[in-house]
């Protein structure tokens, strides 16, 4: 990774991450704080995906699954769906998803491990992903 990059090529790096996670729509998603509030999209962008993502040692697959992990622990529970489906979206399997929720209940406790089941089922049952018959 480049170190001294200008705030536009943040910008740039962070919108093709975007694009990798999560397609159109979560650009669209994402672009939409921006027009919000400015700032904070273009820091978002920019800083987490364009310098946090971005960087060579982990895959994005790693990095989701920290981010999950992390987003689990903290019961940041409206900002998992976005994270599950980048997840999906980077090589994540349902089943190691349903682990990481496992897992953290053993650490974060299992309100915040049942309430990370419950957005799973919900963004599963829109992908069309059933685990039922395994």
């Amino acid at each position: 990774m480049k170190a001294n990059k200008t705030n536009q090529e943040r910008y740039a790096a962070g919108i093709d991450t975007l694009q990798t996670m999560v397609g159109d729509h979560g650009v669209s998603m994402i672009k939409q704080i921006g027009e919000f509030f400015p700032d904070f999209g273009h820091t978002l962008v920019a800083f987490g995906f364009g310098d946090l993502y971005s960087r060579d040692i982990l895959d994005l697959k790693q990095r989701e699954m920290i981010t999950i992990t992390s987003l689990i622990t903290q019961g940041a529970t409206e900002q998992l769906p976005f994270h599950l489906h980048a997840g999906l979206n980077v090589g994540l399997k349902p089943e190691e998803i349903l682990e990481i929720i496992l897992h953290c209940g053993g650490y974060a406790g299992f309100p915040k491990a049942c309430g990370a089941l419950d957005v799973a089922r919900k963004v599963f049952n829109e992908r069309g992903i059933d685990l039922t018959n395994k």
